[in-house]
């Protein structure tokens, strides 16, 4: 299992710190919008190596036999490496290349609340609330913890759905062949 789980959690890694990458030049260009769809889109990507992480253990390791129970095993341990990867990945990219990224995006959190005509009140609480996301993400621990949440609720999905589809139970010996 460990095997599986290292080699799938590493190239899962590898796919999302590659496009997470080779996408960040491009997020001034074409908005933050459309950058988060792009993001949520290669972690998506990235994530569908768990099912085929799990479907090799199924195959390889179980006989062509999975339960839930294991699947989901696999499954969230490729899923921790993976996004370990892309955590890890993330600090190096803000703290030493992009540590205007939390101005820039807390001056949109502002820019959002004008766009849509709020009041000046609601225009105030945007401000102290992008002041406030600015100084939480420059803590180290709350920012790991910001990302993780960005990618785990994904791949926690991915894991459940995979480790349900691709479980195979053990045929008795008196049930019927199919």
């Amino acid at each position: 299992m460990k095997k599986i789980v290292l080699t799938f959690g590493l190239i899962s890694g590898a796919v999302s710190i590659a496009t997470m990458l080779a996408a960040l030049p491009f997020e001034d260009k074409i908005g933050h919008d459309k950058a988060e769809i792009l993001g949520y889109t290669i972690i998506v990507l990235s994530a569908l190596l768990v099912f085929f992480g799990i479907r090799s253990y199924r195959d390889n390791v179980g006989g062509g036999h999975l339960s839930f129970g294991r699947g989901f095993a696999v499954g969230i341990l490729i899923t921790l490496i993976s996004s370990a990867c892309y955590v890890g990945t993330w600090e190096i990219v803000y703290f030493k290349f992009m540590p205007d990224f939390a101005v820039k995006y807390a001056a949109q959190m502002v820019e959002r609340a004008k766009a849509s005509g709020a009041s000046e009140q609601k225009i105030a609480e945007a401000e102290q609330q992008a002041k406030e996301f600015k100084q939480a993400y420059d803590n180290p621990l709350i920012n790991v913890a910001y990302t993780f949440m960005e990618v785990f609720p994904v791949y926690l999905v991915v894991t459940t759905v995979s480790a349900g589809i691709l479980r195979k139970k053990w045929a008795s010996p008196n049930s019927p062949a199919s």
